[in-house]
């Protein structure tokens, strides 16, 4: 723990009382780092009970937190637990971070292709939770893949390859584990503020030097709002900043899934398909834009545009796609589903769901999809639930698509007929068709933030 400098405003760690913290937050005071230092250090060490801290998140929902709040509650969190020291590794370490959304594969393209052009990807990354997919979800589609590393053995990959990809371990940010599941029973999940130091607690636990973030909005995305994404993006890129750290944020689309396929073992075939030069159009721009970012952050280029450049030679010559290849094959994964993405897991059936009438699709209700690759099994509703691989949903229309009645919209892989008829009645409700296509159509990226107060449009 560090010292606490002898201050009226401040709780020496011997006087330390969770009472006094509760009050100070529920009268709308600002903490200081030293009072939220001890009161994270006491939670983790299991010194106070949940319903003190279950009472002071309630009072940081009800009263926010300011910025050195933010960034001090982060810290504490951070260094509850192990940070990683890859200062070894010559290269620059830039990682990316996705808020969720419907079919977001993006980070599986990403660590390859950065890690090619000689940066260096440590992704620690989460499991899907309610109608957003979770990263190591889909990489556990890959028959093999181990994303339990121990750091050791996560550090060895990094070197070997340049891009390592896990989850959690118990020494990284413990308190946010603990924290985290205490708000999700207690209705404090919501905060920017919690969710903010959730996030770059762990991310900054990687031994990172910069940050991508993209932070999603729309009807599938935990921020549906435009105005609360951008909100949080700048909290985020300002608490980066204040601890030293290379920070932008992009504000992405999620008003319909992103690329075609929906579903872990169907998504690492799209992934594979954008590494070899195809795939959809909207995930293929996401990444190059994402990519481009993190190669700028990183020192290899020292344009965006250039970074865009890099990030397409690197798929076109093979080299992303052989960076993919060796980290799965470090991290025990079969490449021979990578080589062959029908040695994938697969459904035992196929349903189609077709358009009721002519027009166009002028609307997508994307959480409903989510919900509807949930309910094949293709995700989990309580964190103990398990995932079928197989499952999901391929789209073969989006928004602005003209369609013809009896036309296929999408086809879902399942392996139970029950749940394939509520998932098949629920894309139906998703998809809006009128006579008329949509006079416009949302940009997939709306705002890049690189700082509190600077931000850029996108057109």
């Amino acid at each position: 723990m560090s010292q606490i400098a002898a201050s009226p405003d401040n709780v020496r760690a011997e006087n330390f009382r969770a009472i006094d913290v509760i009050r100070k937050k529920r009268d709308g005071a600002e903490l200081s780092a030293n009072e939220i230092e001890s009161l994270v250090n006491a939670y983790t060490r299991d010194e106070i009970p949940d319903y003190q801290v279950s009472a002071w998140l309630m009072a940081v929902v009800l009263r926010g937190m300011t910025r050195p709040e933010t960034a001090a509650l982060t810290d504490a969190m951070l260094r509850s637990g192990e940070v990683l020291d890859l200062s070894s590794l010559p290269a620059k370490k830039v990682d990316k971070h996705s808020t969720g959304g419907v079919g977001d594969k993006t980070s599986l393209v990403l660590a390859p292709v950065v890690a090619a052009a000689g940066v260096a990807v440590p992704m620690i990354s989460g499991r899907g939770l309610g109608h957003t997919g979770g990263t190591l979800d889909k990489l556990e589609a890959i028959p093999g893949f181990n994303v339990n590393l121990s750091v050791a053995q996560f550090r060895r990959v990094l070197e070997t390859c340049g891009c390592a990809m896990i989850g959690q371990t118990a020494e990284i940010a413990p308190a946010d584990r603990k924290l985290y599941a205490l708000r999700d029973v207690t209705g404090t999940v919501e905060s920017p503020y919690l969710i903010c130091a959730s996030i770059m607690s762990k991310k900054l636990a990687e031994g990172i030097d910069a940050l991508v973030l993209d932070v999603k909005t729309g009807s599938g995305a935990f921020m549906k709002n435009e105005k609360d994404a951008a909100f949080l993006a700048e909290l985020m890129v300002e608490t980066g900043e204040r601890m030293g750290k290379q920070m932008v944020a992009l504000i992405t689309d999620m008003d319909q899934p992103l690329g075609n396929m929906i579903g872990n073992a169907l998504e690492v075939v799209e992934v594979v398909e954008v590494l070899r030069g195809a795939g959809p159009e909207d995930l293929r721009v996401l990444c190059r834009e994402l990519a481009g970012w993190m190669l700028q952050l990183g020192g290899v280029c020292k344009t965006l545009e250039d970074g865009r450049r890099l990030s397409e030679k690197l798929i076109a010559s093979g080299e992303a796609l052989a960076t993919f290849r060796r980290m799965v094959e470090l991290q025990g994964g079969d490449v021979r589903a990578i080589d062959d993405v029908n040695k994938l897991p697969q459904a035992q059936h196929k349903m189609e769901v077709s358009s009721a009438r002519d027009g166009y699709i002028t609307a997508m209700q994307c959480e409903h999809i989510g919900k509807a690759c949930v309910i094949l099994g293709g995700g989990r509703e309580r964190k103990e639930d398990s995932v079928d691989p197989a499952v999901g949903i391929v789209l073969h229309k989006k928004v602005g698509d003209e369609v013809a009645a009896g036309e296929p919209l999408a086809t879902i892989h399942y392996n139970a007929e029950t749940r394939a008829v509520r998932a098949k009645q629920l894309i139906e409700e998703s998809c809006r068709i009128e006579d008329a296509a949509p006079r416009t159509q949302r940009t997939l990226i709306h705002r890049v933030i690189g700082g509190v107060g600077k931000s850029e449009e996108k057109n």
